[in-house]
């Protein structure tokens, strides 16, 4: 079993900048691509970033430019700074896994909790 935890939410004024962690572990045979999704209050929950295990990285438009997804590796830990930060990016962050529990059984799905944050206008 694989859990994640979350940290680095809360309270920040426009313009403002956070940084998000998200520690796996448990049963973790291998950890490919690790990410965050958002869900704001009356909206689906979306995509913000991604980054595969050999650091490739993947951003929603809303985001690039102002957002910077990382991973160590070593840790298990991915992170998302974000700068410059505007009250529509209030939102519930998961953090997401996406990992092989063994060699056999492979592409399973985990989330954290949720952390929120909230941009002040």
């Amino acid at each position: 079993q694989v859990q994640l935890v979350e940290s680095g939410g809360g309270l920040v004024q426009a313009g403002g900048s956070l940084r998000l962690s998200c520690a796996a572990s448990g049963s973790i045979f291998r950890i490919n691509t690790m990410g965050w999704y958002r869900q704001a209050p009356g909206k689906q929950r979306e995509l913000v970033a991604t980054i595969t295990s050999g650091g490739d990285t993947n951003y929603a438009d809303s985001v690039k430019d102002r957002f910077t997804i990382s991973r160590d590796n070593a840790k298990n830990t991915v992170f998302l700074q974000m700068n410059s930060l505007k009250p529509e990016d209030t939102a519930v962050y998961y953090c997401n896994c996406k990992a092989d529990r063994s060699i056999w059984h492979t592409g399973y799905d985990y989330w954290g909790q949720g952390t929120q944050v909230t941009v002040s206008s």
